[in-house]
């Protein structure tokens, strides 16, 4: 995988500008599945969390690097298996980048491709998003989602179950 999108424009390689080709398509199909989807406004914090956890999912479930535009419909049921609830995604996201940085480094050095990918994690791992508590069980009358309780969220928790919903929607 990163031999591809990690090559000059021109095919040369000679230290020209460098395209992650892999991490912006595997990026597109994420923001056209979660626009299809149509469950956030893209200009939402939310909508972006579940771009990067999406494109994430894609990204480094392209262990072959053959990420094509062909393949996106055969891949739905593997990235809808890695994004389902009870599966550990942060745990698989962690070890794919360990894999895939010292993959880089007996290549040629950090990717562009990893370079975005790990900026998108650090992100989705950093970054807290006001969410509605699913967990609080509301004492007495029945409370609106803008009313109820509501807690601090990492975003990749709140972005992976809407690029889950957005491939289904798909």
């Amino acid at each position: 995988m990163l031999h591809r999108g990690h090559q000059s424009t021109d095919g040369t390689g000679g230290g020209e500008l460098t395209v992650p080709m892999a991490w912006l398509y595997a990026e597109y199909i994420a923001d056209e599945l979660l626009r299809t989807g149509d469950l956030m406004p893209p200009t939402s914090f939310e909508f972006r969390a579940g771009r990067d956890a999406l494109a994430l999912t894609i990204f480094l479930s392209d262990t072959d690097g053959e990420l094509s535009g062909i393949r996106v419909v055969t891949q739905l049921e593997t990235w809808l298996s890695l994004t389902a609830y009870d599966q550990p995604w942060q745990d698989w996201v962690g070890e794919r980048m360990t894999q895939l940085t010292a993959e880089a480094a007996e290549l040629d050095g950090p990717a562009p491709d990893l370079e975005l990918a790990a900026a998108a994690w650090r992100w989705l791992e950093e970054t807290e998003l006001l969410a509605p508590d699913l967990n609080a069980v509301p004492g007495g009358a029945p409370v609106g989602e803008e009313d109820g309780p509501k807690v601090w969220t990492p975003a990749w928790q709140l972005g992976l179950p809407l690029g889950h919903l957005a491939i289904h929607l798909f």
